[in-house]
């Protein structure tokens, strides 16, 4: 089979009845779950009365809960979810390992423990005055990259997936360990505060929050898609990749800076959220019925937001008033997946 031969069987692929389905069918979902989680609460709004809202905000009750309450949590909760979906697929495809993510690799972990300095101690105090309220991002980027970096330097000696997964993990206890010697020594009024984000939850977003997600997450989201096609070269091996022009070093570095980013961005604002960057990227290659990450990094992204608002939506209304925290919920629905893959043994990237 010629390379023409080939890009023209990968267009077909690309814009095939059941892809144009599928993405149609989770946009649908997508959507659904964002007027759901806008019009659902303790005050219930119909369709119609959240686009009047939205269309003609005013100064009463409904406007305000609608625009600064009811609007940042669900853009938090599509945004949150989907960017967690492309970091687990992009650790995913770097690792060859379908039971790699964010917060099982320790990333998550070594942003909450980065946090955890911010929240808790006086260390940071000078510095919080400068860069607040981008003080928390910072530092779980910063946390999230430290961690990525040990991964990295320990995966150029070990080449086991599983010793990777066993490293990830002992990161992870070990982030947590720093995390809560912080909280024994820290003032009550800090630990409460980073307890509740420590829960994980997409309440309380401002609009700042927001904005951070919206620009920092979408330029990333626009240099992923840009590398869809080297990531399918990097499937096939390295060799191949570096046969089809692709910089194996800097890809590398790439892959894993923007991983680490989003998963960091992520968690800065709605604290460590598990299971979303592991199983998601599994639902999008199962509905999708494909490896092509052309297809799988818009699909993940719809899937994500759709699953994470989803979860949200369950957090906030199973036992209201009381919010569960919002990584039970992902959990009780990450878990199953990822021990089917596990008996499964037989998953391919």
């Amino acid at each position: 089979m010629t390379e023409a031969t080939m890009e023209i069987s990968e267009r077909q692929h690309l814009f095939s009845t059941r892809t144009v389905l599928v993405f149609s069918a989770l946009g649908v979902i997508a959507l659904l779950m964002l007027l759901l989680n806008i019009g659902i609460g303790s005050l219930n709004y119909s369709p119609a009365q959240i686009i009047d809202i939205v269309l003609h905000p005013a100064n009463d009750t409904a406007s305000t809960i609608i625009w600064n309450i009811r609007i940042p949590r669900a853009l938090g909760a599509v945004m949150g979810g989907a960017y967690l979906a492309i970091a687990g697929l992009l650790l995913q495809v770097y690792f060859r390992n379908p039971i790699v993510g964010p917060y099982i690799l320790g990333i998550s972990s070594g942003a909450t423990v980065m946090v955890s300095i911010v929240m808790l101690t006086t260390l940071t105090a000078g510095l919080a005055a400068t860069f607040n309220p981008y003080m928390c991002t910072l530092a779980a980027i910063l946390g999230s990259y430290t961690v990525m970096a040990i991964i990295l330097a320990i995966s150029t000696k070990i080449r086991s997936g599983i010793t990777l997964l066993i490293v990830g993990l002992m990161m992870g206890y070990l982030c947590s360990a720093v995390t809560a010697i912080l909280s024994a020594l820290a003032e009550k009024e800090r630990i409460k505060g980073f307890i509740l984000w420590e829960l994980g939850s997409f309440s309380g977003f401002k609009w700042s929050e927001i904005y951070v997600l919206a620009v920092l997450g979408g330029a990333l989201l626009v240099l992923i898609y840009a590398l869809s096609k080297p990531l399918n070269a990097f499937l096939l091996g390295e060799q191949y990749a570096t046969s089809m022009g692709v910089n194996i070093k800097k890809f590398r570095v790439l892959i894993l800076m923007s991983s680490g980013a989003l998963a960091a961005i992520v968690t800065s604002v709605a604290g460590p959220v598990a299971f979303i960057g592991m199983a998601v990227p599994h639902i999008a290659r199962l509905v999708f019925g494909t490896s092509d990450n052309r297809i799988l990094i818009p699909g993940a992204c719809l899937a994500g937001a759709a699953i994470a608002s989803l979860c949200d939506l369950i957090a906030r209304m199973v036992m209201s008033p009381v919010e569960l925290p919002l990584s039970s919920i992902t959990a009780f629905f990450g878990a199953p997946i990822v021990l089917s893959l596990l008996l499964k043994r037989k998953v391919e990237l």
